[in-house]
C-alpha cells in the first residue's frame, strides 16, 4: 500500500538530535574524487563544458551515512564540530542534500566556506578574465537560497557564518540582511564558536561580527582534535608562520608546532572512517619544530616517519621556496624527506602548493621582506629557480602562484615577473596567476581586484604563466597525478579542457597580435 513505506525509506529519513547542523555547498563538501588539486576547478565557471559535468568533475557528492553525515568533510568544519560536541552540544556536520531531516530540529545553522562569494584567488581571476561567475559562488548562492535553508531561518533558526573567507561578508551587507545571517566569526574560533551557541541557544544578545584576534586563538592543548575523518585526510601540523608578509592575514595568528602525537591520533581518525592518505596542512610544512625560518632535520623526519608507517599516500598543502633550498642546501633534507616518502608509498610525486608572489626583489623588500629568509629580497628571484629546480629533480610538482596588481606595483615589477616566469619553463609545475586581494597588513588597501589597472605587461605574465601551466599540466595527468583506470573518465574530460583551453588561448592571441599589427601599422601610415 502507498500508505505503508518500505524499510529503505524509513532508513533513508533517519536523523540525529542535532541542535546545531553545520554545512557547507557543494564545493565545498566534497573530495574532488581524492585529488585535492583537482579541487582548484571550482573556482572557476565551467568552461568547454554543461556546468553539471563540470561539477561532476572537480566537486563530486560525497559518501553519506544513514544519518546524512558525510564520511568525509573540511578539516575546519571538523574542528568546530568537535569542539562544540567536546563542550557538550548535539552538533553535527550535515550534507547540504540533506539538511530538510533537520529543519525541525535545528536551533543553529553553521556554515563555514574558504571563498563564499568567489573574491579569494583564483577565483577572483577566473571571474574577471571570463566575465561568468565561478561555480563555487553558484554552489553557494544555491545553498543560502534552498527551501531548506529558507524553512529554517523561518522558524527561528540562528545562522552563524565562518572560516578563512568571513571577511568576505563585509563586501556583502546586503547578502547579510537577505539571508538573515545572525553572526559572523573571523578567525580562529575553536573556543568562540562555544560561548556564540551557548548564548544563541540561551536567548541571548551576541554580536553580529566577532573578530578573533591574536591573543585569543587557542593554544595547542585547547584546540580539540577531530572526531571524524576530514576531506582527503588533511590534518594540521602548524597554524601561524614567521615570515610575515604583509599581504596575508596567517600571519597574524601566533605561530604554534602541534606534537606529533596528536597529529597521529587525527590520522588515525581518518584510517578508522577510510580515508587512508594524509595531507599535511601548515603555510610552510619544511618549519614544523623549526626556531625561525631555518628547516630542522630531526622533527622533520621523525613526522614523516609517524606518517608514512600508518598512511597509503601523502601531500604537502604549503611549503616556501626558501625553505626549500635552504633545507636542500644544509643537509639534503628534500632528497632524504623525499627518499623516505618514495620508498614507503605507492606513489611517485609529492604535491605542494608554494607561493612566487613576484619575480621584483624590489616589491619582495616591499611587501614580503622576510619570504626569502635567511635569503636577502634581491636575491628572491634566483631562490625560487633554485627552489623549483630541486623539487623538479625530486619529483615535486607545485602547484604555483604569483601576485599581480600588488600596492605600489610598477610596469617595471611585472617585467621582472615575466623574466622569472621564463627562467621557470623547465620545471615540471602548474604556475597560476592571481590578483591582489586586501588581506592580513594591506587588507585596507584599494589595489588589485579593488581597482587595479589592467596592463599589457600584466596581459603577457598571464599569457606565460597559461602556456607553462597546459604544457606541463598534460604531463602531469598522464605520468604522475591520475593513475589507475578509476581516473580515466576524470583524464578524458581533463584533456578535453586542456584541448579547449588552447584552441581559445590560440584565438585570443592570434585577435591580440592582430590589433597590435593593425596599430602599428596605423603608426607607420599616420593613419
Amino acid at each position: 500500500m502507498d500508505e505503508v513505506r518500505s524499510e529503505v525509506d524509513v532508513v533513508m529519513e533517519k536523523t540525529l538530535k542535532a541542535e546545531i547542523v553545520i554545512t557547507t555547498d557543494r564545493t565545498m563538501m566534497t573530495n574532488h574524487h581524492g585529488k585535492e588539486f583537482i579541487g582548484f576547478m571550482a573556482t572557476g565557471p565551467p568552461i568547454g563544458i554543461p556546468e553539471f559535468l563540470w561539477m561532476y568533475l572537480c566537486c563530486p557528492k560525497p559518501k553519506v551515512d544513514e544519518f546524512g553525515r558525510p564520511i568525509e568533510a573540511p578539516y575546519g568544519l571538523r574542528k568546530i564540530e568537535a569542539a562544540l560536541q567536546d563542550a557538550g552540544f548535539e552538533a553535527h556536520i550535515i550534507d547540504p542534500d540533506y539538511l530538510d531531516r533537520y529543519i525541525e530540529s535545528a536551533r543553529i545553522l553553521m556554515i563555514g566556506h574558504h571563498d563564499f562569494f568567489a573574491y579569494c584567488p583564483p577565483s577572483s581571476e577566473w571571474w574577471l578574465l571570463t566575465g561568468r561567475e565561478p561555480v563555487n559562488r553558484r554552489s553557494f548562492f544555491r545553498l543560502m537560497e534552498s527551501e531548506a535553508v529558507q524553512r529554517m531561518k523561518k522558524r527561528g533558526v540562528k545562522i552563524v557564518v565562518g572560516g578563512p573567507a568571513a571577511w568576505q561578508w563585509l563586501w556583502e551587507p546586503e547578502l547579510v540582511e537577505r539571508w538573515g545571517v545572525d553572526v559572523i566569526i573571523d578567525g580562529e574560533a575553536e573556543e568562540v564558536v562555544v560561548d556564540v551557541a551557548k548564548k544563541l541557544l540561551e536567548g541571548r544578545e551576541v554580536p553580529r561580527y566577532i573578530s578573533v584576534g591574536a591573543r585569543e586563538s587557542p593554544a595547542i592543548d585547547r584546540i580539540p582534535l577531530i572526531k571524524r575523518a576530514s576531506v582527503n585526510g588533511l590534518v594540521e601540523i602548524m597554524r601561524g608562520c614567521p615570515r610575515g608578509c604583509k599581504f596575508c592575514s596567517v600571519t597574524l595568528r601566533p605561530l604554534r608546532h602541534i606534537p606529533i602525537e596528536r597529529i597521529v591520533k587525527e590520522i588515525e581518525v581518518n584510517i578508522r572512517f577510510g580515508v587512508r592518505g594524509a595531507i599535511l596542512h601548515s603555510e610552510d610544512v619544511l618549519l614544523y619544530g623549526a626556531y625561525g625560518v631555518i628547516p630542522r632535520e630531526e622533527p622533520l623526519l621523525k613526522l614523516h616517519e609517524a606518517v608514512t608507517s600508518r598512511v597509503e599516500s601523502l601531500a604537502w598543502a604549503h611549503a616556501s621556496l626558501a625553505a626549500i633550498v635552504v633545507a636542500q642546501r644544509n643537509s639534503k633534507l628534500i632528497t632524504k624527506l623525499t627518499e623516505l616518502i618514495f620508498s614507503r608509498l605507492n606513489q611517485n610525486y609529492l604535491g605542494v602548493e608554494v607561493g612566487i608572489e613576484t619575480g621584483s626583489p624590489r616589491l619582495a623588500q616591499k611587501v614580503m621582506p622576510a619570504k626569502a629568509a635567511p635569503f636577502k629580497p634581491e636575491q628572491w628571484p634566483d631562490i625560487v629557480e633554485e627552489a623549483f629546480a630541486i623539487m623538479h629533480e625530486h619529483n615535486i610538482i607545485p602547484a604555483a602562484t604569483f601576485i599581480l596588481g600588488f600596492p605600489g606595483e610598477e610596469p617595471d615589477d611585472v617585467v621582472k615577473t615575466i623574466e622569472l616566469l621564463e627562467r621557470l619553463k623547465p620545471y615540471r609545475s602548474l604556475i597560476v596567476p592571481m590578483f591582489f586581494v586586501p588581506m592580513g597588513l594591506l587588507r585596507n588597501v584599494k589595489s588589485g581586484v579593488m581597482g587595479m589597472k589592467f596592463t599589457p605587461e600584466h596581459a603577457e605574465a598571464m599569457r606565460l604563466a597559461f602556456w607553462h601551466t597546459v604544457r606541463w599540466a598534460r604531463d602531469i595527468i598522464e605520468n604522475f597525478y591520475l593513475r589507475g583506470p578509476q581516473y580515466l573518465p576524470i583524464k578524458v574530460i581533463l584533456r578535453f579542457f586542456l584541448w579547449y583551453a588552447t584552441r581559445k588561448m590560440k584565438s585570443i592571441e592570434r585577435v591580440v597580435i592582430s590589433k597590435l599589427n593593425e596599430k602599428t601599422l596605423a603608426i607607420k601610415t599616420g593613419a
